[in-house]
């Protein structure tokens, strides 16, 4: 369940909307990367200090520029998507559940309002959120009322409008992954591999970001202890050494990603538009084996489709 009370807090004036709320006045859509941003940071500091939170938790964290096929903004991303110096550069730290602090957080925000490139939510389980939309619309959540943190932001030159709820409020009855990977998951991958067989794992441990291995029964410990939190586990038909009839296949409009396995071991994959252009027989020439798999949900169909529980067993990624 959301926060009961929620504020939409932005640069716009409220006298500036027509009647179906569309925003007609002079502010730009994009941050000034100044005066008006630190206001933004302020506001939501405001709220965080009047209802005594010193720790948020990333939820469904993403990021954009790694496949191509998911853009956050309208501005360019940036190297290390805003998250330099916040997170290594492998990203570790920056996943779904981890907890950091509010000023932290306050640097994600900005990275948001800048459009650099990383996506979350930002939350206290259902007691206290922060969500950061399109054109500068930020969403501040809460169990309890914030008076001081409201009248906070009016003085910083910005606007806190009470709404219903924040359109970026996660779909707790849409999740497409109720599956654990739990001890029985990995028995029956297990099992499977006992053929002797060769699957393909899919990793998604952010949103638009994936990590590519072919599993074997020797090496499906040592791959399963290096997964990501939370990660979204896809299990495919193994990769061909067919690589041409691969490439041969592949439809001028099928919206595909496709995953090859080059002559270092390395697995690396193109989706999207990116499958149809020219260089992609380029990329793929030291290629040792291939496969093309489909974008389209209703077209997707995987051998296991599993989400990584918590050390506790309970399953609280929201794939």
């Amino acid at each position: 369940m959301p926060p009961p009370i929620a504020h939409r807090i932005t640069k716009y004036d409220p006298a500036d909307r027509d009647e179906r709320g569309h925003y007609h006045g002079p502010e730009d859509t994009v941050s000034d990367h100044g005066p008006v941003e630190a206001a933004y940071l302020e506001a939501i500091a405001a709220f965080a200090r009047e209802w005594g939170i010193d720790r948020l938790e990333i939820r469904e964290p993403g990021i954009t520029g790694i496949t191509g096929v998911v853009d956050f903004g309208s501005e360019a991303p940036v190297a290390g998507h805003g998250l330099a110096g916040l997170f290594p550069p492998d990203l570790s730290g920056y996943y779904d559940g981890a907890e950091v602090s509010v000023p932290t957080a306050l640097e994600l925000v900005r990275a948001m309002l800048r459009d650099e490139g990383a996506w979350c939510r930002l939350e206290r389980q259902d007691t206290f959120t922060v969500h950061v939309g399109w054109d500068q619309y930020v969403y501040v959540g809460s169990d309890r009322p914030c008076a001081a943190a409201v009248a906070r932001t009016g003085e910083l030159g910005l606007f806190a409008e009470p709404i219903t709820a924040s359109p970026y409020a996660a779909d707790l009855e849409e999740r497409e992954v109720t599956q654990a990977a739990d001890e029985d998951f990995w028995e029956r991958v297990r099992a499977e591999l006992a053929a002797p067989k060769t699957f393909l794992l899919e990793e998604t441990y952010l949103r638009n970001a994936t990590r590519w291995h072919r599993l074997t029964r020797n090496n499906l410990d040592t791959i399963r202890a290096g997964l990501g939190p939370r990660a979204l586990l896809t299990v495919w038909p193994d990769l061909t050494p067919d690589v041409e009839a691969v490439l041969a296949a592949l439809g001028e409009d099928e919206a595909v990603d496709f995953v090859w396995e080059g002559s270092d071991g390395t697995i690396r994959h193109v989706a999207g538009d990116e499958v149809h252009d020219q260089r992609l027989t380029t990329l793929a020439a030291d290629a040792r084996a291939a496969c093309a798999l489909p974008l389209a949900v209703d077209e997707r169909h995987p051998l296991f489709h599993a989400a990584l529980p918590d050390r506790d067993g309970v399953l609280r990624a929201r794939w």
